[in-house]
């Protein structure tokens, strides 16, 4: 990934997810702890269709989800559901912090999607603002792509007119001092990268925004399955 976390930033994003783990809070994202839950219906949606396609069980890959907080954002849903695995894939410090302190039955972290496909039957890859941080965002679809992987969900992530652009996202004081390189994505050449291998079933709004002219999408995509060889 382009952005680097600092040990303060990580330590602030434990300590809140900590509480909500114990359940002195909500709902956290971005170490920012909220005082009720901040849902994606979409999100939530797209992820309760697929488990009931699949006998109410969903096998997650939520890639660069932090210390767990989609799951956590979701869980009172996610709980009347049969069986839900959900695997983690970030940075080697999230993951080593994951392991020590938020792994269970449920909550599974890993190093990379490699790893993580050793020992897990995925069938769903969630991607929520997380591809814009990457320094190879389309390299990391194209590995994806060649994991067969049935359905990916794409949520929070930024689009402009015209070309691609990379630009520094700085984050307000009030959450920690950091900036770090952030995408914003041509729409159509984005989705190009995806549909042919994949179907989509729906695209959506999401809640961010930014100080420049731009839209946030969501997307729910499934195989298809002339493209299962």
């Amino acid at each position: 990934m382009f952005r680097i976390q600092f040990p303060a930033i990580l330590e602030k994003v434990r300590d809140s997810a900590l509480l909500v783990k114990k359940g002195l809070a909500p709902y956290e994202r971005d170490s920012v702890v909220f005082d009720k839950v901040q849902y994606s219906f979409p999100l939530l949606a797209g992820l309760m269709w697929i488990a009931a396609q699949n006998n109410g069980k969903l096998n997650v890959l939520d890639f660069g989800g932090s210390l767990g907080s989609t799951f956590h954002q979701n869980k009172f849903f996610l709980n009347t559901l049969d069986y839900v695995r959900w695997c983690i894939v970030e940075q080697p410090d999230f993951v080593r912090t994951g392991i020590d302190s938020f792994s269970d039955d449920v909550l599974h972290f890993y190093y990379s999607i490699d790893d993580c496909f050793k020992e897990n039957n995925i069938d769903i890859i969630l991607l929520s603002s997380v591809l814009q941080y990457l320094e190879s965002p389309f390299d990391i679809l194209n590995h994806i792509k060649l994991k067969r992987i049935k359905y990916i969900i794409i949520d929070r992530t930024p689009f402009i007119k015209g070309r691609d652009r990379i630009t520094i996202q700085k984050v307000h004081p009030k959450i920690y001092n950091a900036s770090y390189p952030c995408w914003f994505f041509n729409k159509t050449k984005f989705l190009d990268s995806i549909i042919g291998d994949y179907d989509m079933i729906m695209e959506f709004n999401s809640l961010d925004e930014a100080n420049i002219v731009s839209e946030f999408k969501g997307f729910l995509f499934e195989q298809n399955p002339g493209k299962k060889r």
